[in-house]
């Protein structure tokens, strides 16, 4: 059984489980520091079948203003969370979010990582080892470079996985 005949088979989605889902998920990206009008849209985006929404439709969509969504994916693109392309023969943007995109994320969060660990021994070695506030610096670093090195290694397997995994089955 092909994708298309898959794709045929498929009941209508429940929009209103949906719309609920868009928005719990919004507000969990919310809560963990990501702009809410950006968290809506990004959860908006990985619902649509395409992965992809114009403007207009992701207004429709969220019941929001053209502004609200322009603010939004100028944030999601530059964070590199989603990208912007031209349908031919169109002057209509669609966003779309990126393949690998959780991927593309957490790799930078270990480029951050590895950033703060850095800076967090400069003031550390600056305020010296035998100060209250060095020896807290001393131990963020010391943090910062663990977290690193996990992260680094579950992205690793990450990775692999995804090389060594069968394409999904019918």
């Amino acid at each position: 059984m092909g994708t298309d005949d898959r794709l045929a088979e498929r009941p209508e989605r429940d929009e209103e489980a949906v719309g609920r889902f868009v928005e719990r998920f919004a507000g969990e990206l919310a809560q963990a520091g990501m702009q809410r009008m950006a968290a809506r849209v990004f959860a908006a985006l990985l619902v649509s079948e395409e992965a992809a929404m114009t403007a207009a439709e992701l207004g429709e969509r969220l019941r929001v203003s053209p502004a609200a969504v322009s603010g939004a994916v100028r944030y999601l693109a530059q964070v590199d969370m989603i990208g912007r392309e031209r349908d031919p023969g169109s002057r209509r943007e669609r966003y779309v979010l990126h393949e690998g995109m959780w991927y593309e994320v957490f790799t930078r969060r270990d480029e951050f990582l590895n950033r703060w660990q850095k800076t967090a021994r400069e003031g550390a070695d600056a305020l010296g080892p035998d100060t209250a506030a060095g020896a807290r610096l001393a131990e963020t670093a010391e943090f910062f470079q663990f977290l690193h090195g996990e992260l680094r290694q579950i992205m690793d397997r990450w990775r692999r996985r995804g090389e060594e995994a069968p394409p999904p089955s019918a």
